[in-house]
């Protein structure tokens, strides 16, 4: 018995320092969400062109890889996570504005925030849920980021709308296999700061949304 109570001991701080990192980084993804969909807004309403979807993605990108590493275990990294789902929601407007002057284009942006939101709880419940281990998943995941990737840069100069379809079905595939392998990393230890976490799920929600709403979209126009 005190062999058994010793081990639950040992096992509490992990398991309380786990829920931490859990709990905050689901509050802080709540929080970004919220931030993002008030840019969004915010570029809407100031009619801002397509260019600023890329210009801030790329800007975006930049400062979450090359500036927030540095700055994750302290209070300033809170800030730079803001201002990088921020610039991301920002970039989105042009975007929302184009779906939504299209026909059943609120229907297409609602079904996608929806399905993105299903796509995200239900995936995250199910780690949650089972306490499966998908650290497995992480080089399987980044070689097919890549490849995605290049094929997305292929079809700028190809522009064939079959292949742009079956592009952003493969991203869902892979940012849906992104969260599990994320959410395990956090409840096994794996993800100790719930200031990368908060960015790395946030980067899976943004990527499923713009995939969603391009596969929506298209099959609204074929309608």
């Amino acid at each position: 018995m005190n062999q058994n109570y010793s081990a639950v001991a040992q096992r509490s701080p992990s398991a309380l320092a786990t829920s931490k990192v859990l709990r905050n980084t689901y509050m802080l993804l709540s929080l970004t969400l919220l931030f993002s969909g008030f840019t969004a807004a915010i570029s809407m309403f100031m009619n801002m062109p397509p260019m600023t979807y890329l210009v801030s993605v790329i800007g975006a990108m930049v400062i979450a890889m090359f500036v927030l590493p540095r700055f994750a275990n302290s209070a300033a990294g809170i800030g730079i996570v803001f201002l990088v789902t921020g610039m991301l929601g920002f970039g989105l407007g042009p975007i929302l504005s184009m779906y939504a002057s299209m026909p059943n284009g609120g229907n297409i942006i609602t079904l996608s925030l929806g399905g993105t939101g299903v796509i995200f709880m239900g995936l995250s419940a199910y780690v949650l849920a089972t306490r499966k281990d998908f650290s497995f998943l992480g080089g399987f995941l980044m070689v097919g980021f890549l490849l995605v990737l290049l094929a997305a840069v292929a079809n700028i100069f190809l522009a064939i709308p079959v292949m742009s379809l079956m592009i952003s079905a493969v991203v869902i595939m892979i940012m849906s296999g992104f969260i599990l392998y994320d959410t395990s990393r956090i409840i096994h230890g794996g993800e100790t700061n719930y200031v990368m976490a908060t960015i790395g799920l946030y980067m899976t929600i943004f990527n499923i949304f713009i995939s969603l709403l391009h596969i929506l979209g298209i099959m609204g126009n074929d309608d």
